[in-house]
């Protein structure tokens, strides 16, 4: 079976006339007839009245017209969608990262990229560190926006992917402040801290455990809140409900405005990069202008 003797029978059937339907098809008379009688050899019954002036159909051929026009029309509007959707595709950037990473780093370079992506589209896909480095591998987003930090092991096959170094931050620990401006929670007094913890399958849980655990200077905290969510974290902080490690380019606006106070020092503070991975191999042409836009030369 093919398509193209769905279409001639039912341009057959509009018109009556072999004669007119082959002209229709851009096909010479015999060649039309040896495709309809193909078509009514692989359905196994005649579909066309022979020697009847104009053509009619066999009550076979009826039923047949209509499933026919069902199909052609089918495969016709699947063909349109398909185009749309390329064209769509051609048009729109994937990108999977962390929801952090996704308010932070992400929608700063989102304002930088307005001048490349003014007649594009960017989806922005957030999940856990696994899943965006999964999504990369099964080629089912553009670039995957990341973490890097000792704290953090993931492989990616050097040979099919490449990365660059799109921006550096630091985690750091952070108090609600009082009336004079004094941290609420602090390291530099007795007792325990009311620690908020990011749970511990998080990219940021995992480099806050790394720096607890390895840290012989490493205070006294008591785990109070986990969560999540640093977006959750910070309004806990700002509530005065204990310290959490927040990402500095979070929190910079409100240690300089002193609703919020850094505390524990340097050594307490986690310094990582984000990395912006991407397949070697050719993207479309609005993925690969977003990759020059955001890579240094």
């Amino acid at each position: 079976m093919q398509l193209k003797w769905m279409e001639d029978f039912i341009v057959l059937a509009q018109t009556r006339s072999f004669t007119r339907a082959a002209e229709l098809r851009h096909v010479t008379h015999p060649a039309f007839g040896r495709r309809i009688r193909a078509l009514e050899s692989w359905a196994g019954t005649a579909l066309i009245e022979r020697g009847s002036s104009p053509v009619a159909l066999t009550p076979a051929g009826d039923s047949f017209l209509e499933n026919a026009t069902q199909v052609v029309r089918g495969v016709e509007g699947s063909r349109e969608e398909m185009r749309s959707v390329a064209g769509r595709q051609a048009r729109t950037v994937t990108v999977a990262t962390g929801r952090t990473l996704a308010r932070t780093v992400l929608a700063d370079a989102l304002v930088r990229l307005q001048p490349v992506l003014r007649q594009g589209e960017v989806r922005v896909l957030t999940n856990a560190l696994a899943e965006i480095v999964r999504m990369l591998e099964h080629n089912e987003v553009d670039f995957s926006l990341i973490f890097h930090h000792a704290a953090l092991t993931f492989r990616l096959d050097g040979r099919q992917f490449a990365h660059a170094t799109v921006a550096s931050d630091k985690l750091v620990p952070v108090s609600r402040t009082d009336a004079s401006g004094i941290a609420l929670h602090g390291f530099d007094v007795p007792g325990d801290v009311p620690f908020l913890s990011y749970a511990r399958t998080l990219a940021m849980g995992r480099m806050v455990e790394d720096l607890l655990v390895n840290n012989t200077q490493a205070p006294r905290l008591k785990r109070h809140i986990e969560c999540d969510s640093a977006d959750a974290l910070y309004e806990y902080v700002l509530r005065g409900l204990g310290v959490a490690w927040l990402p500095w380019s979070m929190v910079q606006a409100d240690c300089k405005a002193g609703r919020l106070i850094a505390v524990g020092g340097r050594r307490l503070e986690i310094r990582f990069e984000v990395r912006l991975y991407r397949p070697k191999r050719r993207l479309g042409e609005l993925a690969e202008a977003v990759w020059h836009a955001m890579t240094p030369r």
